[in-house]
């Protein structure tokens, strides 16, 4: 039996991904839990893993596609069933049609002025397919229409992006559910529909020209702002690439080798600019077959994509940017955030460290970090005061059955919160293991989609920058965040068991916990911190 396979959800805020690599080929054999493609969403890279031992038959979304989540870009069959659809998936794949790609593009331009008027008179009077308002998350029961991609008259194909909305927790584009022609536009850009409403038709009898101002994008109007807030607005690498068809995947290639893609020539569907075409223009140095613009705006040589962003330059947020931008600004809006500092004298656990680290690595083939002591001194003063471990729901108070710890993961290109569950189940090493394997996987575009959703508690570690101490953003729905500052020698006074005092060289840490004031009193934030305190200054735990 045939298995489908889907495009999952990176996390509890993620509607949809980009498909940046297909890892095997329509009629190679693949293995259950192999990596199968890769994708890119604001949050994550990753490789997915095939759901199923058999033989990719069908490939149902390009490599440079984005597609909704728990849609099926893929099928796995029997080997038996590879070889009748392996021409067609192959086909599938290409981001253009090959005859299309061969030819120059005066001849594609007249080809499309021949071909169009035929495809819409037969489209439009085909089956009719309603376009409806997607349900962006749980707790999204509207969204607002920013902007049309289509007018009507219009053909598009099945998953290419069809407009643009804007809920209360994320933008994004969304794409045609079937192939067709735009015949009606029935919510207009700029106003707010109900989940399931139908907003548009594909097909059936022709749209009413009174609807094409409205489908038409907003050249001389701005579009309404989304309800998300500034961060999510910026989109677009210029304003003169505002209107250009592309994929986030696309966008981000853009952005990082400094290219307007107005400029790129698309050979996509209704001129989409693809990965290949972004690509391609990159290559042969941002100008191949681009529009006569000024010399500046294009670079004269492909630009590395950690280049520095030139001095004076606007440079748009990425969607990975803007949502944690927009994340940030959400919850120090909802939670009341309150920070208390407390200076840790780390001098046992670094001669314990630096005497057994070397011996730790060869028996347990995993760094000895200073990052496990302090999960397992959070895990245990969790246990004894669940009301930090806790969420605020409405106005009642949910008080987790589990300890699920996120560890905060800065990477090149963002900052990801993998979570640790159940961690109160683990030992010293199991912990150690769980963070170096997380992290691993976090920068190797490994992780599984519920490896980064559920956190109850987070501990950051900006420290390892040399930083004193920072005052951490609470990790929404969480109630509190945990925040480690550098490790420092400094003199201090001890105290002698005699009661003398002298002056010695301590190693010392400082620990900042930002909490939700709503649940969590001063009080408790106090006695939490000096039970953590305690438990570090005098560790008694092996290590294993």
């Amino acid at each position: 039996m045939p298995t489908d396979v889907l495009m999952p959800q990176m996390g509890e805020s993620i509607f949809e991904g980009t498909i940046t690599k297909w890892l095997k080929k329509p009629g190679d054999r693949v293995e259950r839990d192999e990596p199968l493609f890769e994708i890119s969403t604001d949050k994550v890279d990753a490789e997915i893993p095939s759901p199923a031992a058999g033989v990719l038959t069908e490939i149902k979304a390009a490599e440079g596609s984005t597609v909704q989540v728990n849609s099926v870009v893929g099928v796995i069959g029997e080997a038996g069933a590879a070889a009748a659809s392996a021409p067609a998936s192959k086909a599938a794949e290409a981001p253009a049609p090959s005859k299309a790609a061969e030819q120059p593009a005066s001849a594609k331009a007249a080809e499309a002025q021949a071909t169009a008027p035929a495809a819409a008179a037969q489209e439009s009077s085909g089956a009719k397919h309603d376009v409806i308002m997607p349900q962006m998350g749980e707790s999204i029961f509207e969204g607002t229409i920013t902007k049309w991609l289509k007018n009507v008259g219009d053909r598009v194909e099945r998953d290419e992006p069809l407009f643009e909305i804007s809920t209360d927790k994320v933008d994004a584009e969304i794409p045609s559910p079937a192939a067709g022609v735009l015949s009606e536009i029935k919510v207009k850009a700029g106003e707010t529909a109900q989940i399931n409403t139908v907003v548009g038709v594909i097909g059936g009898a022709a749209g009413a020209p009174a609807a094409k101002p409205a489908a038409a994008p907003a050249a001389a109007a701005p579009a309404a702002a989304p309800v998300s807030g500034p961060p999510a607005q910026a989109e677009p690498v210029s304003a003169e690439a505002e209107h250009v068809r592309s994929s986030p995947l696309v966008r981000k290639i853009a952005r990082e080798n400094n290219v307007n893609l107005a400029a790129v020539p698309g050979t996509g569907s209704g001129g989409r600019v693809t990965k290949e075409d972004i690509l391609a223009y990159v290559e042969k140095g941002g100008a191949a077959a681009a529009p006569a613009r000024p010399a500046a705006a294009a670079p004269s040589k492909p630009a590395a994509p950690t280049a520095a962003p030139i001095p004076g330059e606007l440079v748009p947020l990425s969607r990975m940017r803007s949502i944690i931008a927009q994340r940030m600004v959400e919850s120090k809006h909802a939670a009341p955030h309150v920070h208390t500092v407390f200076k840790i004298d780390f001098t046992r656990i670094v001669k314990l460290r630096e005497k057994e680290k070397n011996k730790y690595e060869q028996r347990n083939g995993v760094k000895l970090t200073y990052m496990p002591f302090i999960s397992r001194a959070v895990i245990a003063t969790l246990r004894k005061m669940p009301i930090v471990n806790a969420s605020l729901e409405g106005d009642a108070i949910r008080y987790h059955p589990n300890i699920n710890l996120g560890i905060a993961v800065a990477l090149e290109w963002g900052l990801i919160v993998p979570v640790i569950k159940q961690a109160e189940e683990k030992n010293f090493l199991g912990i150690a293991r769980a963070i170096a394997d997380l992290a691993e996987r976090a920068r190797g575009k490994r992780l599984k989609p519920d490896e980064v959703a559920s956190g109850t508690f987070t501990i950051t570690n900006p420290g390892i920058f040399g930083e004193q101490f920072g005052t951490p953003i609470i990790n929404q729905p969480e109630s509190a965040i945990l925040g480690v500052g550098g490790l420092f020698k400094e003199p201090a006074v001890v105290t002698a068991e005699d009661g003398t005092d002298s002056v010695a060289i301590r190693y010392f840490l400082h620990l900042t916990l930002g909490f939700d004031h709503r649940i969590i009193d001063g009080a408790d934030a106090g006695k939490f911190m000096a039970e953590v305190k305690k438990y570090l200054e005098n560790w008694s735990e092996e290590i294993g």
